[in-house]
């Protein structure tokens, strides 16, 4: 259980953070970029979360979950102090997210086309969830060329960006009111 009593300790203002570990690094790391970056695809769900129904909602608040715990992985290297026993994403949780998306994917038509951003509320916020999801993949791709992380992170954050498109489509009256890609349409 985490208790938070004081939420300022100005242990940042010198441009260093600290790790799950207790160890210090810049705040412009590649792994505070990659695990900040989860936290905004965590931060965009909270915004979809306002327009779609209860079970929905109850997937997004699970993966909202997951994403923190994502988040405590990226920030606890896998080697060091306190690596052993850290809170690491886990097969069980991918697992979930491509039962989700075949059950989702399954009452939707076929795409003809590329989807373009847009439609309902909560499918414009899911496709900005699947954009923010992909910059943490990519960020986590490029810490993991520099230090050892979990590879079930990467795993999960690019089934994480196909749950929200498939649920972006799913949103869009099944796929009826998607946007579709006109490639040449305005030249």
């Amino acid at each position: 259980m985490v208790t938070l009593t004081k939420i300022y300790t100005r242990g940042g203002d010198k441009g260093e953070t600290s790790l799950g570990d207790g160890s210090r690094i810049a705040k412009h790391d590649i792994r505070v970029d990659a695990y900040g970056s989860v936290d905004e695809t965590n931060a965009t769900i909270g915004l979809v979360r306002l327009h779609v129904d209860d079970d929905l909602d109850a997937m997004l608040e699970r993966i909202q979950n997951d994403l923190f715990d994502l988040g405590a992985d990226l920030c606890t290297p896998e080697t060091g102090r306190k690596s052993e026993g850290a809170l690491r994403i886990v097969q069980e949780q991918i697992d979930r997210l491509e039962t989700e998306i075949d059950m989702l994917n399954a009452k939707l038509d076929p795409l003809t086309s590329f989807v373009l951003p847009g439609g309902t509320p909560a499918a414009s916020y899911l496709h900005l969830v699947r954009t923010v999801c992909r910059r943490a993949e990519r960020l986590c791709t490029q810490l993991a060329q520099e230090n050892d992380i979990n590879p079930l992170c990467i795993q999960y954050l690019n089934r994480l960006s196909d749950h929200a498109f498939v649920m972006a489509r799913y949103t869009n009256d099944m796929g009826k009111s998607d946007v579709l890609w006109k490639p040449g349409a305005h030249r």
